[in-house]
């Protein structure tokens, strides 16, 4: 090794090609999880009806704020039509809109889940789900049955949390 001379580094490239930024994988997928756990479907299912209307408003919420809603008066910010899926894509679907709408674009959204005329003996399945699910959520203050022009029972004003 005494002969040994270090060579001389003539002819290397260079590269100035920086690195491209981390894709965050797992936080995404337990972003996903997240999203899917957050709402049970263990609940004590009240018997509705295809005509039935939904109604369901936080605890402290101004009577003001309330019949503004009941009456339609909100513009709709943006929808989503859950019309004919089964709950599974109906779930994943709605926790994806609730998680995309952003305050910037409104307080009020509009869902059709339908009215539940198809469903067989066991009634409106989507529409006794989503009275559920939007209970649990953290993001909405308040729901109610949409106006006749606007989808009656089929549908419902959803009013969320800035």
């Amino acid at each position: 090794m005494q002969d040994v001379k270090p060579l001389r580094h003539t002819n290397h490239a260079i590269h100035d090609s920086a690195k491209p930024p981390a894709i965050p994988v797992k936080t995404q997928e337990d972003e996903k999880q997240v999203l899917k756990d957050m709402l049970s479907d263990e609940y004590d299912p009240v018997e509705l009806q295809p005509g039935d209307m939904l109604s369901y408003y936080r605890p402290g919420l101004q009577n003001r704020i309330i019949r503004k809603l009941r009456t339609g008066q909100y513009r709709i910010a943006s929808e989503l039509d859950l019309h004919g899926l089964n709950a599974r894509d109906a779930k994943q679907q709605l926790l994806q809109f609730l998680h995309d709408v952003h305050p910037g674009q409104g307080e009020c959204v509009r869902i059709i889940h339908g009215k539940g005329n198809r469903s067989n003996y066991k009634g409106p399945v989507i529409k006794t789900k989503i009275n559920n699910w939007l209970r649990q959520h953290d993001r909405i203050l308040a729901f109610h049955s949409a106006r006749p022009v606007d989808g009656g029972t089929g549908a419902i004003y959803v009013l969320l949390r800035r």
